[in-house]
């Protein structure tokens, strides 16, 4: 993710948001993998097994590691990737991985870190709810 220019990542970011004009714009200009991620992290399975058996396996590990799942923080772990691992922490609220990303200059991470925390924290509030369950 480290090679993405700002301005990607800051529309990936209101991908995250859940803009659909900069999904979109993510998905038709060559960037389908940051696209089905901020998808993934929205909840979305189709997206993660979509990621998985792309040419980007790692990120849909990623949003499963964001969503704590033990085997993809495993996985992240035995990737040797530090920065997924610190990213996926910090998009948790993890402290020391928010200083690890600011003590390496990553301060859009931090920001991308912050919008994925809120996000999660919605899905757990509307999955804890019994009047929010579908029927």
């Amino acid at each position: 993710m480290l090679q993405y220019d700002v301005k990607i990542l800051l529309a990936f970011g209101k991908a995250i948001d859940g803009e659909k004009d900069f999904f979109d714009w993510l998905l038709n200009n060559g960037y389908q993998e940051l696209a089905a991620l901020s998808n993934a992290i929205r909840g979305d399975e189709e997206a993660v097994q979509w990621l998985l058996k792309s040419n980007y396996p790692q990120y849909g590990v990623l949003s499963n590691a964001m969503d704590n799942e033990t085997n993809a923080v495993k996985w992240l772990i035995d990737y040797k990737d530090e920065f997924l691992i610190h990213f996926a922490q910090a998009s948790r609220g993890n402290e020391d991985s928010i200083e690890w990303l600011r003590k390496k200059q990553l301060n859009i991470f931090i920001m991308l870190a912050g919008k994925i925390n809120k996000v999660l924290k919605l899905q757990v509030k509307e999955n804890t709810f019994w009047y929010k369950i579908k029927f």
